[in-house]
């Protein structure tokens, strides 16, 4: 997170202020609202206050429907054995739908920290990036305590003084989180905030830290340890030893835990970038933010030889940065899981520090179709999906590369398919044609318009011969009266 940058857009307010004049609307509203589909487009307009037993009633009613689908990944994740994509214990693929509730252990109770996430598993996220240190930076306190003023050591900076209540505070909602079958990307010591807190304690100091906090939730099996956060500073040996003397501390106790480590563009884009961390983490965590287009920085790490799982740790937020309506989340998202990533992390600007008034944001039209992304690419093989790099298969249409440009402005069309030829997905922003090598198809193919903004198919073309090049027009202007489309094709 740009915590400076985003503070001047975010007033805070302490939640026991909501509650005492009784503005806070609670998780429970929109858990109660999330379940009558009709009233959740209306879900801003209320303002019934919540009690937190109501939030735990919801979290209960939302648990006790889940039980009826099917069960959670087997924790912990790793890498595929071709290391392009996470799987479970299982071996099943695990596409990364994550959020980015940064500043959750300080600022809600745990009752609404378990009705949050169980809401979040209800839309379909499986994944959160947590802070476990929270500070200014990340919507905290410059004391680093929660809400309700239990602070994380003893002796204020010292990281030998570990207070247990804070710890069992942060146990108790990582423990929520396992119930909702949420992957907690939990970043140990985040460096927006706490880097001088690193460099004062030394690395010894660092690295024990590493140590106790991995013993003391070695019995998680749903984290991936996120370190860094903006972490520019990296590029600097003393300042980037502290953080992995931390990561190195954790490595020694959960040997098996992934991990992965947040840069900071323009310098530093993916984890990878920077080579000292690479004998640490298992995925690799590409952050486009504004310096560069999020299709260039996710296949800048997707074509290194030395590859990793690569997924999208942060760019625009619903709300935020170069945000100007869903179609901007939507175009980092498509072409994000179009050039090779095992998933991404959204974000949002009301919920990231929890700020007055979230609770009206936990249903957006960007956590909406979201979810219609991800049920596209979940019911196919998305983890068989090759890039279309060198342009075999948008042979015509497909824009310009350029990594700098606009999220918004950009044309540039992404596309993917599989060895077998059995399928092909290509990501139009601008409406414009594209021409499509059918050759590469396996056979007689099908072709529909997937309308990102609705999840809705338009008019579609069956038994196209896979022969010769062939022009497709999007219909127009999709139901969000935006100009994208996705084009499927499926062969046989």
């Amino acid at each position: 997170m740009r915590g400076a940058e985003v503070r001047e857009l975010v007033r805070r307010t302490d939640p026991r202020e909501w509650l005492r004049d009784g503005r806070v609307q609670g998780v429970a509203t929109v858990l109660a609202l999330a379940v009558l589909a009709v009233i959740v487009l209306a879900v801003t307009a209320s303002s019934t206050p919540a009690h937190p037993r109501a939030a735990r009633a919801g979290a209960a009613a939302t648990r006790a429907h889940a039980r009826t689908a099917p069960a959670g990944p087997a924790f912990p994740l790793k890498m595929s054995a071709n290391r392009r994509y996470l799987v479970d214990q299982r071996g099943r693929p695990f596409l990364i739908v994550g959020d980015s509730p940064h500043s959750l252990i300080v600022n809600l109770s745990v009752a609404d920290a378990d009705g949050f996430l169980a809401e979040r598993e209800r839309q379909g996220f499986n994944a959160a990036w947590i802070e476990l240190l929270d500070d200014s930076y990340t919507g905290g306190r410059a004391n680093g305590a929660t809400y309700d003023g239990i602070v994380p050591f003893r002796t204020p900076g010292d990281l030998s003084t570990p207070n247990p209540a804070y710890f069992d505070r942060a146990a108790q909602i990582l423990t929520a989180a396992a119930r909702d079958h949420i992957a907690v990307f939990l970043d140990p010591i985040e460096t927006g905030g706490w880097l001088n807190v690193l460099r004062a304690n030394g690395r010894a100091a660092d690295y024990r830290y590493g140590r106790y906090v991995a013993t003391r939730f070695r019995r998680f099996t749903n984290i991936v340890w996120l370190s860094g956060n903006d972490f520019a500073n990296a590029t600097d040996p003393t300042d980037d030893e502290a953080a992995l003397a931390v990561a190195r501390g954790i490595r020694s106790v959960s040997p098996q835990a992934p991990q992965t480590v947040e840069l900071s563009p323009p310098n530093l884009v993916g984890s990878l970038s920077d080579p000292r961390w690479r004998p640490l983490i298992s995925l690799d965590a590409a952050y486009p933010f504004e310096f560069e287009t999020t299709y260039a920085a996710v296949l800048g790490e997707y074509e290194r030889r030395d590859h990793l799982p690569v997924f999208m740790v942060e760019a625009s937020y619903d709300g935020e940065y170069q945000y100007t309506g869903p179609e901007t989340l939507r175009r980092e998202e498509y072409w994000t899981l179009l050039s090779g990533a095992t998933g991404q992390l959204y974000g949002n600007h009301w919920i990231w520090p929890f700020a007055q008034g979230w609770q009206q944001h936990v249903v957006t039209a960007g956590t909406r179709q979201l979810a219609l992304a991800t049920r596209l690419f979940a019911g196919r093989p998305w983890y068989r999906l090759v890039p279309d790099i060198r342009h075999g298969l948008v042979v015509g249409g497909y824009g310009a590369f350029d990594p700098t440009a606009n999220t918004n402005a950009s044309t540039y069309v992404t596309a993917a398919r599989t060895p077998d030829g059995r399928l092909a997905i290509a990501y139009v922003p601008s409406g414009a044609p594209i021409i499509v090598d059918m050759s590469r198809m396996a056979g007689p193919t099908r072709a529909q318009w997937y309308d990102p903004t609705d999840g809705r198919y338009r008019p579609s073309a069956d038994r196209l011969r896979n022969a010769g090049r062939r022009q497709f027009v999007p219909p127009g202007q999709n139901a969000g009266h935006g100009t994208d489309w996705v084009l499927v094709l499926t062969a046989g």
